[in-house]
Formats: C-alpha cells, sequence, structure tokens
C-alpha cells in the first residue's frame, strides 16, 4: 500500500515538474523575445491571446492542489510554490491587460483585432479565480499561508467581479463587429478561445460560492454551464462543416 501511495505521487509529480518547467522556459523566452526585438510598431501584435501565459500559470496551481497531499514530505514546499505561482499569475496578468488597453485604446482597431481571443482577457480572469478558490478549498499546515487567507479571498473575489465585469463588454464588442460593422459570422479555429472561458467561468463561479458558501454563484454556475455547452456545440458544428466541405472540395 506505501508503494502504491509513493508510485502514485510519483507520478503526478513528475509531469506537473516537467509543466513548471516548460512553462518557466517558456516565459522568459517570451519576455526575452518581446524586449530584444522590440520595435516602435510593435504595440499592433498585442492581443487577447497572450494571457495564454496567466492560464499556464493557473494550471500549475490548481493541478498542484491535487498533486501537493500526495507529495509526503515535499507537500509544504509546493503548497508554498503554488501561491507563489499563483501571485505570479497575478502580476503578469497586470502587466498584459495594462499593454493590451493601451493597444485597444491608443492605436485603430479595425474588425479583424476583435477576435474571438479577446475572451482569453475573461478567461484569464476566471481560471485566476479558480485557482484563488481551490487553494482556499484545499488549504495548507504552513502558518503563514494560513494568514493570508483574507488576501487570497478578497483578491479572488475582485479576479470574479473583473471577469464578470469583462463579459457584457465583449459581448457589445461582438455587436460592433457582426451587427455595426456587418462582418460576416464564419467558423474559424479562434471561436475554441470563446469556449474556454465560458466553460472556466462556470467552475470558477462554483468553486467560489462553496468557499463564499453563497449559493447564488452557484445558480450563476449552473446558467453558464449551459451557456458553454451551447457554444461548444455551435463551434464543433462550424468545425465540422468546414470539415465536410474541405473534404467534399478534395475529392472532386
Amino acid at each position: 500500500m506505501a508503494c502504491s501511495s509513493i508510485c502514485a505521487a510519483t507520478l503526478a509529480l513528475a509531469p506537473w515538474l516537467f509543466a513548471l518547467g516548460a512553462w518557466l522556459s517558456l516565459s522568459y523566452v517570451s519576455f526575452g523575445v518581446l524586449t530584444i526585438l522590440n520595435t516602435e510598431r510593435g504595440t499592433n501584435i498585442i492581443h487577447g491571446g497572450w494571457l495564454i501565459a496567466i492560464v499556464g500559470a493557473q494550471s500549475l496551481v490548481i493541478l498542484g492542489t491535487r498533486i501537493a497531499p500526495l507529495a509526503h514530505d515535499l507537500s509544504d514546499a509546493i503548497f508554498v510554490l503554488i501561491h507563489m505561482l499563483w501571485g505570479i499569475g497575478l502580476a503578469l496578468y497586470g502587466i498584459f491587460i495594462v499593454l493590451f488597453a493601451q493597444r485597444i485604446f491608443f492605436a485603430d482597431i479595425e474588425t479583424d483585432d476583435l477576435s474571438p481571443v479577446l475572451w482569453v482577457v475573461m478567461g484569464a480572469a476566471a481560471i485566476s479565480a479558480n485557482a484563488g478558490s481551490t487553494l482556499l478549498l484545499t488549504g495548507s499546515h504552513v502558518a503563514f499561508l494560513q494568514s493570508i487567507r483574507p488576501f487570497v479571498e478578497g483578491v479572488t473575489l475582485i479576479l470574479w467581479a473583473w471577469g464578470t465585469w469583462c463579459i457584457p463588454l465583449l459581448l457589445l464588442f461582438g455587436v460592433w463587429k457582426h451587427m455595426v460593422r456587418r462582418a460576416a459570422v464564419a467558423y474559424t479555429p479562434l471561436f475554441w478561445s470563446l469556449v474556454f472561458p465560458l466553460g472556466m467561468y462556470a467552475l470558477a463561479s462554483l468553486r467560489l460560492s462553496l468557499v463564499m458558501e453563497f449559493p447564488p454563484l452557484a445558480v450563476i454556475s449552473a446558467a453558464m454551464i449551459w451557456v458553454a455547452l451551447a457554444a461548444w456545440a455551435v463551434t464543433a458544428l462550424g468545425l465540422a462543416q468546414q470539415t465536410w466541405r474541405a473534404a467534399a472540395a478534395h475529392s472532386r
């Protein structure tokens, strides 16, 4: 039984450490490239997809909460590490959101700039709130981490509130693009960038409701699950139609 537990912990810990190393490598390379190859016109490449870096960091936090209890002697160290990762994710979100705001406020915006990838702005906030809630639900025996629980609780609520605020704004962007500027609605793989944030928002709402013991958030979560499912179904249908058309064109 002990050997089985140790093997399970090792199997879980090894890929998590590999993912952590990959995330660190990619983040430093990205910052290095953006710094060294920066140009005055470089602001035109800023878009919501940059926030995938935050999604990666907070994914490691969420997975870390499942691994830490299995890690025995390394448990406390992993709990400290994932709290640090959560904070780094918040710092990166602050950096990227300021750059992104500068891009959309002070540069010309065309319909192609308002792609579904913009929803990652909300999705990154949602997964950060989800990660914060998961940290609170898991808990740790480290005294310092217990002392900062009120801070984590407050920031998690703010992140969820910010993500909620973003949803109507993103819908308005869609109205401007497709109804005011008459841009056609056609399937693109970028629509999957819209599906993920909706599902993550539903999960973040559920976990925050458990942390706060506030049932109305669970109601919001239940409603958003259906919205996310509908978005997934429509996007999957678009993918199937495009694949069918491509196959039919190739067979001619």
